[in-house]
């Protein structure tokens, strides 16, 4: 049985469809991960599985349980840390713990028990007594992380678990979730729109303006795209992307401020650039295929460039309502 089964599911908010009719499987004990800029959805989908908001058309299942007809069951049988804080910053770390188990009918006999374990997991036990408004953002981090254990779910979802964190408190999250699908039989599902947090998945679903647009292991989308990616800087750009078109066939476009496009074998393609193009180049860098590589072949965009885009459909959006 699949730890998540989706079909068809649709998201309506009015005339917006924020999620257009995706299907995948995520298998038990994986790490499956969405991937994509912000505004494409994943946060919707997480809400719609864990019955927070309701499908507009389509079914899921999670841990076996219908979404709509079996919210309960649903409910008991995952985990779920928000993109946005939601701990108690009055309480201590212990006590928020506490409230949790109480809310999800863990026995009390083993409250004390389970605690310690997942306090200990994500390196807190010793801070358990501490108000929770001392802490930093990445111990509040791990101890929503904690919290979403306690009652030892099936799935643990994780909504941008890193969103807003600095580089070396994100890479010691990630050492938590590695030890957690050690330790404890779990699946866990999470949003990111960090390529390297995508790479430590076991598969991932590309998501972009509500679609899937491709779900594979991190390795195999990026076989799939073969070629290294070129980025130039020059004295005249729009010339250079009509000048890569007529000279070697080259589709080439703006990107991140820079023009750019995929050649296989990059570094031997450079030299030949620069006596060729004719134009002025200021700067150049060539980079072995990653995963934004892997969503701009199917979006023709970079994940920045999504985002951007995003961000301006919803500020559209905004003033169409306020109208």
């Amino acid at each position: 049985m699949s730890a998540v089964a989706v079909d068809g599911l649709v998201k309506r908010f009015g005339e917006i469809e924020a999620v257009k009719g995706i299907d995948f499987q995520v298998h038990p004990g994986e790490i499956f991960g969405f991937l994509g800029p912000n505004g494409a959805g994943k946060s919707t989908t997480i809400n719609m599985l864990c019955t927070l908001l309701r499908p507009s058309e389509g079914r899921a299942e999670v841990a076996g349980h219908d979404v709509v007809t079996e919210r309960d069951d649903v409910r008991r049988n995952i985990g779920l840390v928000f993109q946005d804080p939601t701990l108690d910053g009055y309480l201590s770390g212990a006590q928020n713990l506490r409230f949790h188990a109480e809310l999800y009918g863990v026995p009390r006999s083993v409250v004390g028990q389970r605690m310690r374990q997942v306090l200990e997991m994500v390196g807190l036990w010793d801070r358990r007594e501490d108000l929770v408004q001392t802490y930093s953002g990445g111990m509040k981090r791990r101890l929503e992380i904690a919290r979403g254990l306690l009652h030892s779910p099936r799935v643990l979802f994780l909504d941008e678990p890193t969103v807003g964190l600095d580089p070396q408190t994100r890479s010691s999250i990630w050492n938590y979730i590695r030890q957690l699908k050690e330790t404890e039989e779990i699946t866990i599902f999470l949003t990111t729109h960090y390529m390297d947090e995508a790479e430590h998945c076991s598969r991932i679903a590309i998501m972009d303006q509500g679609g899937i647009v491709a779900l594979d292991t991190p390795e195999a989308l990026k076989a799939g795209v073969g070629k290294d990616r070129v980025r130039i800087q020059t004295g005249d750009d729009q010339a250079a992307i009509a000048a890569l078109g007529e000279l070697f066939g080259l589709e080439a476009g703006m990107s991140e401020g820079m023009v750019t496009f995929a050649v296989a074998s990059g570094e031997e393609f450079v030299p030949r650039l620069f006596a060729e193009l004719g134009i002025p180049i200021k700067s150049v860098s060539v980079a072995r295929p990653s995963l934004d590589d892997v969503f701009m072949s199917f979006t023709g965009r970079t994940i920045r460039d999504a985002e951007g885009t995003a961000a301006d459909r919803m500020r559209m959006a905004m003033r169409a309502r306020g109208r």
